[in-house]
């Protein structure tokens, strides 16, 4: 069994490789030939968590696990196997992994659901998170104007320097009038407002991807009950941790709540979209398998 370090991660999976995993992953889910299990927690009095999820695709399946503590931080491993023999064929050390195919996820929900023409982008969060859906959406869209905020004045001008973009000096400053918005933060209240979310001629699209916890959300119930459509991983999955949607609430049977496996294009005219992330182990498998059969040759 091969051990798949985060150098090798880093290394043989680039961003815009993800990306079009992503795109066959989604094509996979949609056409039945995926398939995935959503998180399951054990939550002890410590604050530490044990976290797991799995998923199938094509000639694997796997799981991943991690551990999370708010003072001690996180550890996260991922676990290949044949899905025809159950032979175990990679552990992987699978921060970067989580990390490189949430973005990528991202990435892949944008070209489907942004304007062509959007060339804006307002970044709340200035984290790792954040790197990848900056690297993600460059992929798909010709980004010229990127607008950083985040708590900390001195970690965003570095964030934005680094990113060849700007810090402003609120959140609504860099909302307003972008063409897409990324919220990538730990916060458990809205960091934007429905007010500065205008959809203009091209309309916008805001990826929320810092929750995937019931209780937690980083954008208003308004946004989510005025936007033309709100794309999720799975609704199985959103049911049980998308807190942007459970805490709205939103009518599970709403026409405007997708499975982005089943969008293929954006609404008409100039609507305002959100893909709500919580991350799928499936997207983890096939990151995963396309790692492992480039060190496996």
């Amino acid at each position: 069994m091969l051990h798949v370090t985060e150098e090798q991660v880093r290394e043989l999976l680039s961003m815009d490789q993800c990306v079009k995993i992503m795109r066959q992953t989604f094509l996979a889910l949609r056409n039945g030939t995926a398939s995935n299990q959503p998180r399951r927690r054990i939550n002890l009095d410590t604050g530490s968590t044990l976290h797991s999820m799995g998923g199938a695709y094509g000639k694997y399946f796997g799981t991943k696990f991690y551990t999370s503590n708010p003072k001690y931080g996180s550890h996260f491993f991922f676990y290949l196997f044949d899905s025809e023999t159950a032979r175990p064929l990679a552990q992987f050390e699978a921060n970067c992994l989580g990390q490189i195919r949430t973005g990528a996820a991202s990435g892949y929900a944008t070209d489907v659901l942004a304007a062509p023409a959007a060339t804006s982008l307002a970044v709340i969060g200035s984290g790792f998170q954040a790197q990848s859906q900056i690297d993600a959406i460059r992929c798909v869209r010709d980004i010229k104007d990127l607008r950083v905020w985040s708590r900390k004045p001195e970690k965003r001008e570095a964030f934005a320097k680094a990113n060849g973009g700007r810090a402003t000096e609120t959140a609504e400053e860099a909302v307003r009038g972008a063409g897409i918005v990324v919220t990538a933060t730990f916060a458990k209240d809205p960091v934007i407002e429905d007010s500065w979310i205008e959809a203009g001629a091209h309309g916008v699209h805001i990826n929320a991807m810092g929750s995937n916890r019931e209780q937690r959300r980083e954008i208003p119930s308004r946004l989510v009950h005025r936007a033309d459509l709100i794309a999720v991983d799975t609704v199985e999955v959103a049911r049980i941790e998308a807190g942007d949607l459970i805490m709205a609430p939103v009518d599970w049977s709403d026409r405007r709540i997708v499975e982005l496996a089943k969008i293929e294009h954006r609404p008409a005219g100039a609507p305002i979209t959100i893909f709500k992330s919580c991350g799928l182990g499936v997207e983890d498998v096939s990151a995963a398998a396309y790692i492992y059969e480039r060190l496996a040759k």
